[in-house]
């Protein structure tokens, strides 16, 4: 069930991980790719104990969001993970499994937007090869892509979708043109995320609905695994630079222009695949298993869904 009251039950404060200190000739700040809170406070953003391959995580000491060290170019050299024409397509064992997922959430949206209206119109930025506008117009959505890989576009515009090749800025779309946006691992990726949630704000209608979807860097996941998490890594996950926490997600979404109606978390993970022996990786997995629903409680799983409003 979706709710405000779970919202507020399950936005905690970040995690505080310990500082670290690096030569000040460690990341030249006027190289990186992050430069200032992606949330928008004014506070500095300080390196942290976290050391990966691009130079420690940064954080923001006001709202605790995390951001990359990597420079604009590196950023820009890992993105080409996702320039393919299968795009982010799910595998042929894994295609129940994403229509199942995706269903879920896109019910949510329904229900957030309620009975009158029939055949909204749902917008996904950062569609890909349209993968999730499949499963959103079996459903009845009237469906909109917007994806900035030209081979991943091409690909969808191929299987019949309406998308735009381009940033979200760069199809302006008129005002209030759709009834839904959704962002499913976009935001991670991007810089500059207020000034895209603003845009997402201006397409949408009033009282529409926005969901996203990204990693939760207070979990107890990135808490235990710390530079091991695959959800840091620029290059494996093809251009993570920003990682949320629900504190400043809801933080976000309050300076772009939403309310927000739910937070939830999913799955624990203490090794990712080949770092451990066979069987402590077993017994890690079967201890995560136990922790799934604990940490959903806590809002303390890795997977992190917020589905916001729009004000009026």
């Amino acid at each position: 069930m979706i709710s405000a009251r779970g919202a507020k039950r399950q936005t905690r404060t970040s995690v505080e991980y310990p500082a670290y200190r690096f030569p000040s000739s460690f990341v030249n700040p006027s190289a990186r790719y992050i430069t200032t809170c992606p949330v928008g406070c004014s506070s500095t953003l300080q390196p942290t104990a976290i050391l990966l391959t691009e130079g420690p995580l940064l954080r923001c000491t006001a709202c605790g969001q995390l951001a990359s060290s990597c420079s604009v170019e590196a950023h820009a050299a890992s993105l080409d993970k996702w320039n393919t024409y299968a795009g982010t397509d799910p595998d042929a064992r894994s295609v129940e499994r994403y229509r199942t997922v995706v269903t879920r959430r896109l019910d949510g949206v329904l229900a957030l937007l309620g009975k009158g209206n029939s055949a909204p119109k749902l917008l996904d930025v950062g569609c890909s090869s349209g993968a999730l506008l499949a499963v959103a117009r079996s459903m009845g959505f009237e469906v909109r892509g917007v994806e900035p890989a030209p081979d991943a576009a091409q690909s969808a515009q191929r299987a019949g979708f309406e998308v735009i090749q381009g940033l979200l800025h760069e199809a302006a779309y008129a005002d209030a043109s759709f009834d839904a946006c959704v962002m499913f691992e976009i935001l991670e990726h991007v810089n500059e995320p207020l000034a895209l949630m603003r845009e997402c704000a201006r397409v949408l209608r009033p009282s529409g609905v926005l969901v996203v979807n990204t990693p939760n860097a207070a979990s107890w996941t990135a808490r235990a695994m710390q530079a091991r998490w695959a959800g840091f890594s620029l290059m494996a996950m093809g251009g993570h630079a920003s990682f949320f926490n629900p504190a400043s997600l809801t933080l976000l979404a309050e300076r772009s222009g939403f309310g927000v109606a739910h937070v939830e978390t999913r799955n624990v993970r203490f090794y990712e695949k080949g770092q451990s022996g066979a069987l402590a990786y077993r017994a890690a997995k079967i201890a995560a298993q136990m922790l799934a629903l604990p940490a959903r409680w806590a809002g303390a799983g890795h997977d992190l869904l917020v589905y916001m409003i729009k004000d009026k």
